[in-house]
């Protein structure tokens, strides 16, 4: 098992890295959202789902096949990550509006918001399966199988560590989550819409006395935190060439633990969380198994509500300055 270990720990590394990043960037949904509402969007993990299927139709749509180079390459991959951005953040949007608004009018209870996420989540996957899927692709059988995407750019080694390749989709996505997070931080904390969102979370009266929008700041939130799940979206496809209908359903409670582990509510938190619980799978994966690797993430879940449910790192949105 020891030597096992350690003749895998630099792929299983490199690997967890570029999955932690998605992790990452999926919970900042999460985080966003529960930081101004305090609630778990359960759906979210469908607004991903979404991202990966509009990441997925610019190819298609362009008849795509074979690998690109060049500015041709960086001009589809920028057009899928727009895409999935724009398809996730739409479909973010629309759930606000269609499955949190009216309740939140009505003064319901957080239940009762929950219980909405969990349908939307079930409808949204259903929808994609029996008639998204089917007609934007042309293929009624495609909605409930895997479909793959046709290799765009070759693989190639960037660098090794100690003689493990480390190759270019995977510090590519690694990057690009990190850009992105960099990013968004300095929005929240620069920003006057930033300044809105971190007045909405701490204390949603004040900021009404004070000339903020409520409904304005929570449809930006939902918009914001669906167009990075729509880029951990693109930036799955890119790197794994593979999606379904599906796919959110381990993604997002991965990335809900992710949240969970760095703190809820803490943008820093949902990078750390995503590193580490992408790290977390793949080394328990060498020591258990790969069959493991699913169960090593719910452990993980558990014990930090056990032993440290404000997360590794705790603070929240609202306490966060400019």
């Amino acid at each position: 098992m020891f030597n096992d270990f350690v003749s895998q720990f630099w792929p299983q590394t490199i690997d967890g890295l570029a999955f932690g990043s998605i992790y990452a960037l999926i919970a900042l949904g999460y985080t966003m959202v529960y930081g101004v509402l305090r609630l778990i969007n359960f759906a979210h993990s469908e607004v991903f789902m979404i991202g990966t299927f509009g990441a997925m139709v610019v190819p298609f749509v362009f008849g795509i096949n074979t690998p690109l180079t060049g500015i041709a390459l960086v001009g589809l991959i920028l057009a899928m990550i727009a895409a999935g951005a724009l398809a996730s953040a739409g479909t973010a949007v629309a759930l606000e509006r269609v499955a949190y608004r009216p309740l939140r009018k009505r003064g319901a209870s957080r239940l009762a918001a929950l219980i909405s996420a969990i349908g939307a989540s079930i409808f949204l996957q259903e929808l994609f399966a029996l008639l998204v899927i089917p007609a934007v692709f042309d293929r009624p059988e495609r909605g409930r199988i895997q479909m793959g995407l046709p290799r765009i750019a070759e693989r190639q080694e960037l660098f090794s560590i100690f003689g493990h390749p480390v190759m270019t989709h995977q510090v590519f996505v690694v990057v690009a989550a990190i850009g992105m997070m960099i990013m968004l931080e300095r929005l929240v904390n620069r920003t006057k819409i930033g300044r809105g969102i971190r007045a909405t979370a701490q204390n949603p009266e004040a900021a009404v006395l004070m000339g903020v929008d409520i409904n304005r700041i929570v449809q930006m939130t939902f918009l914001i935190g669906g167009a990075m799940a729509g880029v951990a979206g693109a930036l799955y496809l890119l790197a794994y060439e593979n999606t379904n209908y599906y796919i959110g359903f381990l993604f997002g409670i991965k990335a809900f633990t992710a949240a969970v582990l760095g703190g809820i509510g803490n943008l820093r938190g949902a990078l750390v969380g995503g590193i580490a619980l992408g790290l977390a799978e793949n080394y328990g994966a060498i020591i258990f198994g790969s069959d493991w690797k699913h169960v090593i993430s719910f452990t993980v879940l558990v014990l930090v509500l056990m032993f440290r449910p404000t997360g590794l790192l705790g603070e929240s949105l609202q306490q966060a300055r400019a």
